[in-house]
């Protein structure tokens, strides 16, 4: 290939992703929020050009808790935390059906982004699966991902794309992700900083200059060239950056904040590299006005680089696809 790439990948997941952290009395504005994130998303996207991937948490694509209950793999996680795992009691919050709750269902935006064949839906596994956590096993995670495809293919989606939750990259976990048709996956950037852990490992330094990373660059551009994504079976395409929230506090930075992001893009788009872009939806939840504004920015710096040195916007898998098809 010959020219830069623009990859933006979403974890979605609702409450699913955030439940052993916040409830939705201290989070749950946000998790409301994405039923307007979620089309607007779409909108700029499609108003831009981008072709994005969607990576949707299994459990977000049943219609009622009663469906949702009937297609539980038959093998679950027993993580040695137990408030890790939503199989612990978590569903006795989980409403009658997708009408009612909006927490922990989504068919309806997940029909939206079906919608947009442009976009591209993918895994972030079914339950939520944290692969680096003390208790779970191989055996577990391929049952969790069985299930996700399961429930994927009732939309007739075949899922062919993996966001690791919480970025815990298991190597050991991709010889499964290959056998259930996965080519592709996101990982981690090549620093000490993003090195992939477990909560438990996790410390308050390493915290500390992943945020300093968000306006002075510390770790570097992290763009990849081709010989690197070829070189790897399932395709890593790992990130470069996580577009953090909006923050009142910090908003003083956000200058420093965009220069950060759109300096690596030009880095990629000047050598012919992949830049690799990435958040939740619910990230977008509140302070939407000034989110999606900086968002703006960033596209249509995109749309600059397209111009000038045919940065190209591509899906996950469709970047694998193609790398794949020259290696």
């Amino acid at each position: 290939m010959t020219n830069g790439k623009f990859v933006i990948s979403l974890d979605f997941e609702l409450l699913w992703g955030v439940r052993d952290k916040k409830t939705i009395q201290t989070y749950g504005k946000n998790i409301e929020g994405v039923q307007q994130v979620i089309p607007e998303l779409l909108k700029q996207f499609e108003k831009n050009g981008i072709k994005a991937t969607f990576s949707t948490v299994g459990l977000l694509f049943f219609e009622s808790k009663k469906e949702l209950l009937e297609n539980l793999p038959d093998l679950k996680p027993k993580y040695n935390d137990a408030n890790l795992s939503p199989y612990n009691g978590h569903f006795e919050q989980v409403g009658s059906d997708w009408k009612t709750d909006i927490y922990h269902f989504a068919p309806s935006l997940i029909k939206a982004i079906q919608n947009h064949p442009e976009q591209e839906i993918g895994t972030h596994t079914f339950s939520h699966y944290y692969c680096l956590e003390q208790g779970q096993t191989v055996d577990t995670f391929r049952a969790d991902l069985q299930s996700a495809i399961h429930i994927a293919q009732k939309y007739n989606i075949k899922l062919t794309s993996l966001i690791f939750p919480r970025n815990q990259f298991n190597t050991e976990y991709l010889k499964v992700c290959e056998e259930l048709g996965i080519i592709c996956y996101r990982g981690n950037e090549h620093s000490w900083l993003y090195t992939a852990k477990n909560g438990e490992k996790e410390s308050l330094l390493r915290r500390a200059f992943r945020l300093l990373d968000v306006y002075i660059n510390l770790s570097g551009h992290n763009c990849y060239s081709d010989t690197f994504l070829k070189s790897k079976t399932p395709v890593n395409i790992p990130s470069s950056r996580l577009l953090r929230a909006y923050s009142k506090k910090l908003s003083f930075l956000e200058t420093l904040r965009l220069h950060r992001i759109k300096s690596g893009m030009s880095h990629a788009a000047k050598n012919n590299l992949t830049y690799h872009l990435w958040w939740h939806p619910h990230n977008f939840g509140i302070n939407q006005q000034e989110n999606f504004q900086f968002l703006e920015k960033i596209l249509s710096h995109y749309n600059h680089l397209n111009t000038t040195y045919n940065f190209e916007s591509i899906t996950m898998t469709n970047l694998a696809k193609r790398i794949k098809n020259e290696s």
